[in-house]
């Protein structure tokens, strides 16, 4: 009997810890394609004359979450893909169809439930050389 209220008593002590674990984007990235769950390149320049791009990221400690991933594009908000997390570490991708007028800066922040940004990334997106 004693063994199981030490152990209540050391459960009841380290619950407190788990908050102190923050929840963080351990990676994240833009990449042509997605294989195995993982990224198969990463992508900072992209030219116009493809189409789609991937963004990647492993989440670690925001299992119960909610995150989101915001495309923005030239200060807009573009599409919001978000992702229940089911697990301590969790890898989840969105991706974009682009049009090849849509040049410029390209940015997709990681954000949890609350709102705050957990992590922000950006490629540019430049006309193809002919």
């Amino acid at each position: 009997m004693k063994k199981r209220y030490t152990l209540l008593a050391l459960l009841m002590l380290l619950s407190p810890l788990q908050n102190l674990i923050a929840g963080e984007v351990a990676r994240a990235q833009f990449t042509s394609a997605i294989e195995a769950r993982e990224p198969v390149d990463e992508i900072t320049v992209l030219s116009n004359n493809v189409n789609k791009v991937y963004f990647f990221s492993e989440l670690r400690n925001l299992q119960g979450e909610t995150v989101t991933h915001r495309w923005i594009y030239a200060g807009k908000l573009m599409a919001e893909v978000s992702f229940n997390v089911g697990g301590p570490r969790w890898r989840v991708n969105s991706s974009k169809t682009l049009l090849p007028s849509w040049t410029g800066k390209w940015s997709v922040a990681v954000v949890d439930g609350t709102g705050a940004i957990l992590s922000e990334d950006s490629f540019q997106y430049i006309e193809a050389v002919q």
